[in-house]
């Protein structure tokens, strides 16, 4: 900014995913469903701000795959390897499924899968289980804030979007919903420079202006406490 003169603008990672993900589909007012490894929430669009009605308790769901992975001698990164493993188990290991309300919590989860393994379960088995159990916690959580906001689109984003079943699970719920579905593609679904620099443009334009002595890293920047004056 100093070197370029050229103004800056602080972006939430987060609204960053949704808005790339709007730009891309075309998409004008979706439920979006964020899942990577370090953020998992229901997130939709009410009052000039992105609110969230669902959210981790406690790991997000890349994390307790990843973790699960790592615990099983599995080589980083774990979803995908998961994944891979999953589509040859061939029987469902019950396994704690816990939605609290609106929200989830995956740490009983990726314990109970872990100690599934070290007492000599099949690997695929846990892996098909794990996924299984997981998503259909994010698809129940995603198919209630349809029902709650009465929007007429979902759309998945973060890394774990890169995961087909997943992407079925919601499909089949959207299908039943008779509400339309979209996937940005998956280099835009993971981190990525162009979503910060598009959601910096939204922003600029629609006159979120800072100085530079003004600039922090926030951690905690809370999706819902982002104003989104460029949208109505």
């Amino acid at each position: 900014s100093i070197h370029l003169k050229i103004p800056i603008v602080g972006v939430n990672h987060c609204v960053a995913h949704v808005e790339i993900g709007r730009l891309t589909e075309k998409v004008e007012d979706p439920v979006t469903l964020y899942v990577s490894g370090g953020n998992t929430q229901v997130i939709a669009f009410d009052a000039g701000r992105y609110r969230i009605f669902g959210e981790t308790l406690d790991i997000p769901i890349g994390n307790c795959l990843d973790v699960f992975a790592r615990e099983a001698g599995l080589p980083h990164p774990g979803g995908p390897r998961v994944e891979e493993l999953a589509k040859k188990g061939e029987n469902y290991l019950e396994l704690p499924y816990s939605v609290k309300g609106m929200d989830l919590s995956f740490s009983g989860l990726m314990t109970e899968a872990v100690r599934r393994h070290k007492n000599g379960d099949k690997l695929e088995d846990i892996c098909y289980s794990l996924q299984e159990t997981a998503f259909a916690a994010l698809v129940e959580v995603t198919e209630r804030a349809i029902a709650h906001t009465e929007k007429d689109a979902v759309m998945l984003t973060g890394g774990v979007a890169a995961n087909s079943r997943l992407r079925e699970m919601l499909k089949t719920m959207t299908e039943a919903r008779e509400v339309k579905f979209y996937v940005p593609p998956m280099g835009l679904c993971g981190d990525n420079g162009a979503m910060i620099a598009w959601t910096g443009i939204l922003a600029h334009e629609h006159g979120v202006k800072q100085k530079l002595e003004e600039t922090q890293v926030i951690q905690r920047w809370r999706t819902d406490q982002v104003n989104i004056p460029w949208r109505t």
